[in-house]
């Protein structure tokens, strides 16, 4: 089998998207031959380039030669010649649209819909996501294929660990992730919070007394830290998968992270569960999980190893025998 693949986000991201790219490609090359098709573009007029040329034109026309068409985010043509995968890492641009820029909200709304509908198989990167992918685009479960992410080997509870007495938060620097809240929790406690993360957009900034921004951090920069927390905070208003949440248990932190979604689903009873809406809740999760963090250590590294990128590559070349046959 011949795959195309779109590795356009590796210009644009080295958050969830990237790290997903990274750990499957080779994997998935085990076994069948992949093209990376990569479409080059800078700035605000490179996006819609991206948009409204590359997706639509450009790489269908490139992948023709291909059995499937590989898309890892839910920018994709709506048509091509040949079957084309989509992965949805989360709906968050349809259900809290407000926390995207104008372009991203207007764009979405108007294609994501009919890309995702487009496909000839959805990989979904949780059991949470798949619903969503159902229930907010009415797709037929048939054609979804859950294909969760995993921590990579770096992250483990062996190694070197930060100094230090702090609580950390990592993601991009962006709405959704919540990062107000997490800092009022932790100024409310008395602890300094470490912000691993790129700048996002939106205004967010890992500012104020007690709160230390590390920017951009390795996966082995991003290990120490976690092994050197008191615990993990991921209060994200919405999220499709949760890498750090997984990341932060392989590592052996104590994690403390948002009810009702798609964190709930990887934690697996592993982490301590709040409102992410309530800074007062957040702040009790913080002061339970490092009470418990000898238990939650134990259960975080059981629940992480039932992930790995070796079988979500299998169930990702399974759902490139689907979209082919």
């Amino acid at each position: 089998m011949r795959v195309a693949v779109d590795v356009t986000p590796l210009e644009r991201t080295r958050a969830g998207t990237a790290r997903y790219l990274h750990a499957l490609l080779p994997r998935v090359e085990r076994t069948v031959t992949v093209e990376r098709l990569r479409g080059f573009a800078r700035g605000r007029a490179g996006t819609l380039w991206l948009d409204l040329a590359w997706y639509p034109h450009v790489l269908p026309h490139r992948a023709r030669d291909a059995d499937v068409l590989h898309c890892p985010t839910y920018r994709a043509p709506l048509r091509s010649s040949v079957p084309v995968v989509v992965t949805v890492h989360d709906l968050a641009v349809l259900r809290r649209p407000e926390a995207f820029p104008p372009w991203t909200r207007t764009y979405s709304r108007l294609v994501v819909p009919r890309v995702v509908r487009a496909a000839r198989i959805v990989a979904a990167v949780s059991e949470f996501t798949a619903d969503e992918v159902e229930r907010l685009l009415g797709l037929p479960r048939e054609r979804i294929r859950v294909v969760p992410n995993a921590a990579d080997a770096s992250f483990s509870p062996d190694g070197p660990r930060a100094d230090g007495d702090y609580v950390l938060a990592v993601g991009t620097l962006e709405p959704r992730k919540n990062l107000a809240r997490a800092i009022e929790a932790a100024r409310r406690l008395g602890l300094e919070l470490r912000v691993a993360g790129d700048p996002g957009w939106g205004g967010i900034e890992a500012r104020g007394p007690g709160v230390t921004w590390i920017g951009f951090a390795s996966d082995d920069e991003l290990a120490r830290l976690y092994r050197g927390a008191r615990c993990v905070v991921y209060p994200s208003l919405y999220e499709g998968f949760g890498i750090p949440v997984l990341e932060a248990m392989a590592c052996g932190a104590p994690v403390v992270t948002s009810r009702g979604g798609a964190t709930e689903e990887v934690a697996g009873g592993a982490a301590v569960l709040v409102d992410p809406e309530d800074a007062a809740s957040i702040a009790a999760g913080i002061t339970e999980a490092v009470a418990r963090a000898d238990e939650l250590r134990a259960a975080g590294l059981r629940r992480a190893r039932d992930y790995s990128w070796d079988e979500s590559a299998r169930l990702l070349l399974a759902a490139y025998e689907a979209a082919a046959a």
